[in-house]
């Protein structure tokens, strides 16, 4: 008679957790239980840190092996290599700023650094630290360099902390941990970015579509653009947690999640809609393909056949993406949108710079199955801190994902970020707990 197959989600799978010294350690026994009901094999790493908050005994009675410790305590001569080779997943919960720098930095100096260096297995880290930490720009930056290389970060929460006090830096619910790593580990289950919050409390204006600019009364000059990338970013934005403003030409289903939908037709329309609105916002994505002309004297009736041929005289749209990059709010990040078709860097890095944008999205929309129209798209993300991240073909909403993937990045980088604007005063008290 054949076994009956493990059903969990995560039987067979190995998992390394390392726990490191803050006072969040305690979380990690309540995911190391989780990921073991789960059906995984768990290989607990604690760092001297972390040994101060939580006994070695616990983790070892939860978890499916001992606590290791040590890169010398143990009969293996390479425990870091044959932990990091043998893994499935490695998830660092809590993660300490000096966890981060370290693993940034690629210094090795106990078992669970050198295990992170030693694997090729994905990674999962979950930092825990006071507020005035966890906002530090050289902590920001750490964290988005392991973004950029690959890392899943899993933020850490507002709530309350140690010592009574309230802010950023609480460890992330340990169910939540959990589910990303089951992510993670699973073909079909949803992308860890819908289960990772990381734009919550965010306003995020979105705009979709291609402007039309009336030639007479039924008559218009256009564009091939579906909004379908438009409204990919508009719905992975509200499922990262984000307050979604969507200013669209097309009329399709709003995304689950979005706030506000604004329609409109013209460029001026459009910039009627988005500048006004723009100041308030902590993320400006301009996706829609904006018109660059418009008939000067548009009819306002319809011209008939028979008076022949109309002569159309056109003039520039004003553009005004000059004035949301001159007049960008401190810790906004701005995006633009390069649709070419020859020279597409060089053209995309030159609209970035005249533009006082942060990052553009460039694509060849000559280019098979990309951009206009299609259901897939392939870009490079060009930012104005000089990281370029090439996507691959891919549909639109994995390349939205990648885009706000590295707004997220960006907004790591960008020193002095302001708070999330619907915090209340308490919320945004500073925290200081180990």
């Amino acid at each position: 008679m054949a076994p009956v197959p493990d059903p969990r989600p995560l039987a067979g799978r190995r998992v390394v957790l390392g726990v490191t010294g803050g006072i969040a350690a305690y979380k990690a026994v309540e995911l190391c239980r989780r990921l073991v009901d789960a059906g995984a094999f768990v290989s607990p790493v604690m760092t001297d840190g972390a040994l101060r908050f939580v006994g070695a005994t616990t983790f070892s009675a939860l978890a499916s092996e001992p606590v290791r410790t040590s890169l010398f305590d143990d009969p293996d001569p390479i425990p870091h290599t044959r932990l990091g080779q043998g893994a499935d997943l490695v998830v660092v919960a809590p993660a300490t700023a000096r966890l981060l720098a370290d693993y940034v930095a690629g210094r090795s100096h106990d078992l669970l650094t050198a295990t992170l260096l030693a694997t090729r297995a994905p990674v999962v880290v979950a930092p825990a630290m006071h507020t005035e930490m966890w906002e530090h720009p050289a902590v920001q930056e750490n964290v988005a360099t392991l973004a950029r290389r690959g890392v899943v970060i899993v933020p850490p929460e507002e709530g309350r902390l140690a010592g009574g006090d309230v802010g950023a830096g609480r460890l992330a619910d340990p169910a939540l941990i959990a589910q990303v790593v089951e992510t993670l580990l699973s073909a079909t289950a949803p992308p860890v970015s819908a289960l990772v919050h990381d734009l919550a409390g965010l306003r995020v204006l979105v705009t979709a579509g291609g402007t039309r600019e009336r030639i007479d009364a039924v008559r218009v000059i256009s564009n091939r653009s579906s909004g379908k990338q438009g409204y990919a970013i508009a719905a992975e934005a509200a499922a990262r947690g984000a307050h979604v403003t969507l200013v669209t030409t097309v009329d399709r289903p709003v995304p689950e999640g979005v706030a506000e939908v604004v329609p409109v037709e013209s460029a001026a329309d459009m910039e009627a809609a988005v500048v006004p609105r723009a100041p308030g916002q902590d993320v400006v994505v301009m996706a829609a393909a904006v018109a660059d002309f418009r008939p000067v004297e548009p009819a306002d009736r319809k011209l008939k056949k028979h008076e022949g041929p109309p002569v159309i005289e056109l003039e520039p749209t004003h553009d005004f993406l000059v004035d949301l990059g001159r007049d960008k709010p401190a810790g906004q990040v701005l995006v633009g949108f390069a649709a070419e078709t020859d020279d597409v860097l060089a053209n995309a890095r030159d609209k970035l710079a005249r533009k006082g944008l942060d990052l553009i999205v460039a694509n060849d929309v000559g280019a098979p199955g990309v951009g206009f129209e299609h259901d897939t798209n392939q870009v490079v993300v060009v930012s104005a801190t000089g990281i370029d991240q090439d996507v691959p073909l891919s549909d639109k909403r994995a390349v939205a994902r990648a885009v706000l993937d590295a707004v997220v990045a960006h907004r790591g980088l960008v020193a002095g970020s302001p708070a999330p604007p619907d915090l209340t005063p308490a919320e945004q008290a500073k925290e200081t707990h180990p």
